[in-house]
């Protein structure tokens, strides 16, 4: 039976789906930072980078739906983020990006599929534009690449809910559990003026691309969706209907039909 979580009543109450055990799990010193990765099954790689303020477990309900289908599945929590540290740098998703890398490396991955949510969409597509030859392509849902594509904000009960989950996890997994607001304080101030790419560098990605687009997205305007669709030369425009920016947390069987999808195009 599908699972179904528009209210995200039952991510505030539990979570999403515990992550599978593995003992392929570590951690990456990249400049300042101590970055936590873990990888699940074989086959060809994805790299799963989620959203703001989270952590690797949000994809709860993806990771093993990738290994049950074949895939090689990579989460990296984000600097500052779950299991990851940060120093007193100022967040770039520029600096973020070089951490993927840096966990790439140290796999030996020569190539992978990126599937992002939010800031990891961000991350992700940076990364198709300063590696294209080891990106096979990019899955980028529910974000923003220049400030003109958010919408004003506005305090929902989803929201809150998903950032009461946010908190309690943060403390549970942070190296500096009481430390939330000023992480916090750290991604918003990013996330204001950050990122900040034109029509003329969207246009140099060479790699294919999925812009996935809520119906019900709280914070990412349809009308730039479909700008990222125009102005990136491989790209395709998905809706997905009856969810919003937590979609991978709401119905995440709609949600991964789409990510395999493009998976089956992109990874051969």
């Amino acid at each position: 039976m599908d699972i179904l979580d528009d209210d995200l009543s039952n991510f505030e109450a539990n979570g999403a789906k515990p992550l599978p055990s593995t003992a392929d799990q570590g951690y990456v010193e990249n400049n300042g930072a101590r970055i936590w990765y873990a990888s699940y099954g074989s086959g060809l790689p994805v790299i799963l980078l989620h959203g703001g303020l989270g952590h690797s477990g949000n994809w709860g309900y993806q990771v093993p739906a990738l290994v049950s289908h074949g895939y090689r599945a990579i989460v990296i929590d984000s600097r500052g983020h779950g299991r990851s540290t940060r120093d007193k740098q100022p967040y770039t998703y520029e600096l973020m990006a070089s951490d993927v890398l840096a966990v790439m490396d140290t796999l030996n991955l020569k190539k992978v599929a990126f599937a992002g949510w939010s800031d990891g969409a961000c991350i992700a597509l940076i990364l198709a534009s300063q590696i294209p030859a080891r990106t096979a392509g990019v899955f980028f849902f529910a974000c923003n690449m220049d400030p003109s594509g958010t919408k004003e904000f506005e305090f929902t009960p989803i929201i809150g809910r998903c950032f009461a989950r946010h908190m309690k996890e943060y403390a549970e997994l942070s190296s500096t559990p009481d430390k939330f607001k000023e992480f916090s304080e750290a991604v918003n101030l990013m996330q204001e003026t950050q990122p900040n790419y034109s029509a003329t560098d969207l246009a140099q990605i060479r790699v294919p691309v999925v812009v996935a687009h809520s119906e019900h997205d709280e914070f990412i305007k349809r009308e730039h969706a479909e700008y990222l669709a125009r102005n990136i030369p491989k790209a395709e425009l998905v809706i997905l209907h009856g969810v919003s920016h937590f979609a991978p947390l709401q119905r995440p069987e709609q949600f991964n039909r789409v990510v395999f999808a493009f998976l089956g195009k992109v990874l051969q």
